[in-house]
């Protein structure tokens, strides 16, 4: 690869950090502003019913993680969430070279970051904070909009794993930079 690809390459590398963050920000903010417009207009455990029979929004706080699960390791949570969030920048600082993978890395960062805001500066407190929610669909769990862009990104980077798409974007193979670390375990093996 000569320097002119390579310089090429970083760039586009850094183009993707960029997207990722940029995609990441705009699900804190849209989550922080739909949290603090059900804060502001309605009264804890207040419905307003948007599809009959099928769609309300219902504020409640959960201290737990889906489903209220596990209301009383809240701190645990907020650990986890920090060490996602650490991994997930890691990845889109150095190792995704990739569109794709810089977008939906972007949706989970900034899902995590939405509901870890929560538990940082919400009451009681400093990693016990409560997650605001919303979103009540019928027969199903109430959610906001960090946990859509949690969902939905875990889903597209299951089907990108499935179909073996590294994050620099070789398919069922091993990336250059996992090839380029390791020696291969064939080499070693004498020839039949």
């Amino acid at each position: 690869m000569s320097e002119s690809q390579a310089g090429s390459a970083a760039s586009k590398a850094k183009r993707y950090t960029g997207l990722g963050l940029m995609i990441a920000l705009i699900a804190v903010v849209l989550d922080q502003g739909v949290k603090l417009w059900v804060e502001n207009n309605m009264e804890l455990g207040e419905s307003i019913e948007v599809i009959p029979g099928f769609f309300d929004i219902h504020y409640i706080l959960n201290p737990g993680a889906a489903f209220s699960m596990g209301e009383d390791f809240t701190i645990v949570f907020a650990i986890l969430q920090a060490t996602v969030a650490v991994i997930v920048a890691y990845l889109l600082f150095r190792r995704v070279k990739i569109r794709s993978w810089a977008i939906v890395l972007g949706c989970l960062l900034g899902g995590v970051l939405g509901n870890l805001i929560d538990r940082i500066f919400r009451d009681p407190g400093l990693g016990f904070g409560h997650v605001v929610d919303m979103f009540s669909v019928t027969n199903f769990a109430i959610f906001n909009v960090a946990d859509s862009f949690i969902v939905c990104s875990m889903i597209v980077v299951a089907y990108m794993l499935i179909r073996g798409i590294n994050l620099d974007g070789t398919v069922g193979e091993k990336s250059k930079d996992q090839s380029a670390s390791r020696p291969d375990d064939d080499q070693d093996k004498p020839a039949a």
